[in-house]
């Protein structure tokens, strides 16, 4: 299928061009620039050319276009002028054609002029684009998530974590127990050789982060009785090896927790009484469980979209992720990671593929304003300074993308002003604390527009 099309550019004269779907992912577009488009991007070559040659009998910056001609040759002038602007070109024609580019074009020029002051410029760019698809009506999507209740039994979870706090470790005389911490030493043979040992090393028994088997070996131990296991070594020039590990418990000693009183509240916050810190206690949790439910009401809503729509996926795009993945894990497409890295890589394509296309249904508009607090609250969670981030951000040109981000993340938080979000129990729940209104959006909508309207009048009166 071609529509044509007739893109202005700067000198306001006619770039035609078509466009060819070549499949729901690809298209082909073919542009014409007529000479005196390509006029002054010829006089900028032939002046550039000039000041590079040496020419008997002329000066450099001074040597007339036909000697040029005669001496470099006309399509090595054509050649710097369309590489100048064929760029510029390209990017016009595909705004023009409300194209949504997902890689970079395979560029061809198939037509130039002849010689200076005729002709057209013709070429071809073929282009992975984003496909279009049709989204469902929010409102009739389902969207369920847990319920957000508070029980006895969280509330205490958090009491036990705070008195772990400031619980203390004590000595006691029996075997040890799981989620005891004793003192131990090592000793680790593969055959006959001793390839690794360790002593004195405080270890909470039920942790697991050391060798397999160990916490088996533990419980029931009491101080000074070794015994030996069989374990793979995890670690070191020998990980992997199969090893006899003895291991010798010299200390047993259990957590010792503080009561759970008002002394302890008034310890570890400012409440005089237990039953006011469980009070405040409660009302974190609650607000942690609803903030829990807005991030799976997020999750929910993206998965409603990703089943009610086939998303095709641009192959060579995902080729190359899949090819930045495998490189950046140091791995291969013989890796059997390979497979499951390309099933993450295609569904993040498609997932972004829908919030591309969500955000511009919903018409999502980033503020300035926004964007800043966007990027100081990335810098944080790369521990970067603000500043620091913005500039290499800036400098890498993601600007962009991370525009593309945050409209992304509004659309899904209008999404779900628009549907109805439950719990399991069937209560209806309101998430306005964590995804704003429309009448803020509105807000602060009216505020960017009035700012740029100011820098355009502001522009004008200079």
């Amino acid at each position: 299928m071609e529509v044509a099309r007739t893109i202005p550019n700067l000198s306001e004269k006619p770039v035609k061009s078509t466009v060819e779907t070549l499949d729901p992912t690809k298209v082909k577009l073919t542009v014409e620039v007529e000479y005196d488009e390509i006029k002054p991007a010829v006089e900028a070559a032939y002046k550039q050319i000039a000041s590079q040659v040496n020419i008997p009998g002329f000066r450099k910056g001074k040597v007339p276009a036909r000697i040029i001609d005669q001496r470099v040759g006309w399509g090595a002038v054509v050649e710097q002028a369309i590489n100048s602007q064929l760029g510029k070109w390209y990017q016009e024609a595909a705004q023009e054609a409300k194209l949504r580019p997902m890689g970079q074009p395979e560029v061809d020029v198939v037509e130039i002029p002849e010689a200076a002051g005729s002709g057209v410029v013709k070429f071809t760019a073929d282009v992975e684009v984003r496909p279009v698809i049709d989204l469902p009506e929010l409102s009739t999507l389902d969207i369920s998530v847990e319920p957000a209740a508070v029980k006895d039994e969280d509330i205490e979870e958090r009491l036990d974590l705070e008195r772990e706090r400031f619980s203390t470790l004590i000595g006691v005389d029996r075997p040890a127990q799981d989620g005891d911490f004793v003192v131990i030493d090592l000793v680790a043979k593969v055959g006959d050789e001793e390839v690794d040992s360790v002593s004195g090393i405080s270890y909470q028994i039920g942790a697991g982060n050391m060798l397999d088997g160990l916490d088996e070996a533990l419980i029931g131990l009491s101080a000074d009785e070794p015994t030996t296991f069989k374990t793979e070594l995890a670690g070191g020039e020998h990980a992997g090896a199969k090893a006899n590990v003895t291991v010798t418990p010299s200390a047993v000693k259990e957590r010792e927790l503080p009561a759970a009183d008002d002394d302890f509240a008034q310890m570890v916050s400012e409440f005089e009484t237990l039953a006011e810190y469980q009070d405040s206690l409660r009302e974190e949790i609650a607000k942690a469980k609803r903030g829990n439910q807005a991030v799976a009401a997020r999750e929910a809503i993206i998965e409603a979209l990703e089943a009610a729509v086939e998303v095709p996926v641009p192959p060579a795009l995902l080729a190359a992720q899949l090819e930045a993945h495998l490189r950046r894990e140091n791995l291969t497409s013989e890796d059997d990671h390979a497979k499951e890295a390309a099933e993450e890589e295609e569904r993040a394509l498609r997932r972004g593929i829908i919030m591309d296309t969500l955000a511009e249904q919903l018409d999502v508009k980033v503020a300035q304003g926004e964007l800043v607090d966007f990027m100081v609250s990335t810098a944080r969670q790369y521990g970067m300074e603000p500043q620091e981030f913005i500039s290499m951000v800036d400098s890498n040109g993601q600007i962009p993308s991370m525009v593309a981000e945050l409209a992304r993340q509004k659309s899904l938080a209008m999404a779900l002003r628009q549907v109805v979000v439950k719990d399991t129990a069937g209560q209806v729940i309101d998430l306005t604390e964590f995804i704003g209104s429309d009448e803020n959006d509105e807000a602060q909508r009216a505020v960017a527009e009035a700012a740029a309207e100011a820098l355009a009048a502001d522009a004008d009166d200079k």
